[in-house]
């Protein structure tokens, strides 16, 4: 595979296979296991396997791993590894590097359910963890220490869109022997630079933008080759945590538009950002295009593009929040994001809903607080449907 392609040339062909019969579209294996000629290549192949062999669906697959391919190329790094979704890569990476008695150092805004792992599951196997500003980067200096074995942050925090300095942050950790580990998926795999900034592994969760189309779920982990089929694979393996072939050809379909439909979705979100920014009804519009973004330059040194996430604060709190979700026509309410359908969620009362009040003012979780996902309606549609329900408030 020629890796002087651009992106969009990898994300139509990068990593395809075929089977004897030419096949034009990527070919789906749904099976679980595979035959072998002898007793003695079933032996071998379970000593070693070669390139192209496979032993359980498990371990992999031919599906799978054009998936793998596909994404590492595009992501520029040696290898990935597909999982059963986007928690089970963040469980995965953190397990899997991890013993009782290690320190890690961890963004305080990240995702509720990357809290608890990192919190209770973490803990309670001994792992002391230090939760940090993610865009103090004194914080980070005091908090890693000779024998830190990770850092952990999101290079665009959900829901508030902080912006972290991937570079700096991995010059600190690297300087201790830390591991730097980016969950991406606010940056997508269309817009990201992680890699070249000095992450060593980054994450995605594939249900967003990779598949687009609210279809399926899954993950993925990009990093040098020594640490996926070393470290990562191992782990994953013998616990479960793989990707379905299934799900995998979801994601192959999705990554031919990938690039399409992100750049027409950062277009459209920061035409929205722009038409609310000063509404009365809004205490903030939060995006990284915004001049008003408090990171606004390190976004765009960053990032190709600052994204297809808005996050708008209606000044009334939650009764504002509830009243503008409900009157909307176009956007629909969900959890989810990175679809091609907008959606709107209230962070507070779902997807941050664990968190304690304290931890959530902390974080910028205000209870006017909404997440905004744009999608690949009109934008001049958009603007209006947001308009006119915030007009009811």
């Amino acid at each position: 595979m020629t890796k002087d392609w651009k992106t969009r040339t990898q994300l139509v062909h990068g990593g395809s296979r075929r089977s004897q019969y030419g096949e034009m579209a990527e070919a789906i294996f749904l099976t679980q296991g595979f035959v072998y000629d002898s007793a003695e290549q079933a032996e071998a192949r379970f000593i070693e396997t070669g390139a192209d062999e496979f032993i359980y669906a498990r371990y992999g697959n031919p599906t799978t791993r054009m998936f793998e391919e596909r994404i590492a190329a595009v992501e520029g790094t040696e290898d990935a590894f597909a999982t059963a979704s986007g928690m089970a890569a963040i469980h995965g990476v953190l397990t899997s590097i991890v013993r009782a008695g290690d320190h890690l150092v961890a963004a305080r805004a990240l995702f509720g359910s990357c809290i608890y792992i990192l919190e209770e599951v973490l803990g309670r196997f001994g792992v002391e963890v230090t939760f940090v500003d993610g865009t103090d980067l004194d914080q980070w200096r005091a908090a890693v220490r000779p024998g830190t074995k990770a850092v952990f942050f999101e290079s665009v925090s959900n829901p508030t869109l902080e912006v972290a300095d991937i570079g700096a942050i991995a010059e600190i950790a690297h300087a201790v022997g830390a591991l730097v580990i980016v969950d991406n998926v606010f940056a997508t795999p269309v817009f990201s630079t992680a890699v070249r900034q000095g992450a060593d592994v980054v994450i995605y969760s594939a249900t967003k933008h990779i598949d687009g189309q609210g279809r399926a779920l899954g993950g993925v982990v990009c990093a040098s080759q020594a640490f996926i089929r070393k470290v990562l694979e191992p782990f994953m393996k013998h616990t479960g945590g793989s990707m379905s072939p299934f799900n995998a050809w979801l994601m192959l379909n999705g990554m031919a538009t990938l690039d399409l439909r992100c750049r027409a979705m950062a277009d459209a979100a920061e035409k929205i950002a722009r038409a609310l920014e000063g509404h009365p009804q809004l205490g903030r519009v939060i995006h990284p295009a915004l001049e008003s973004h408090p990171q606004h330059e390190m976004a765009k040194a960053q990032m190709e593009r600052p994204g297809t996430m808005i996050a708008l604060d209606l000044a009334g709190g939650k009764e504002a929040a509830f009243r503008f979700l409900d009157a909307l026509r176009i956007v629909k309410i969900s959890n989810n994001l990175g679809d091609a359908r907008s959606i709107a969620t209230h962070p507070a009362t779902t997807t941050h809903q664990r968190l304690s009040d304290a931890q959530k003012a902390h974080l910028g979780i205000t209870p006017g607080l909404v997440r905004l996902s744009v999608g690949l309606e009109d934008a001049d549609d958009l603007i209006a449907d947001l308009k006119q329900a915030l007009a009811v408030i």
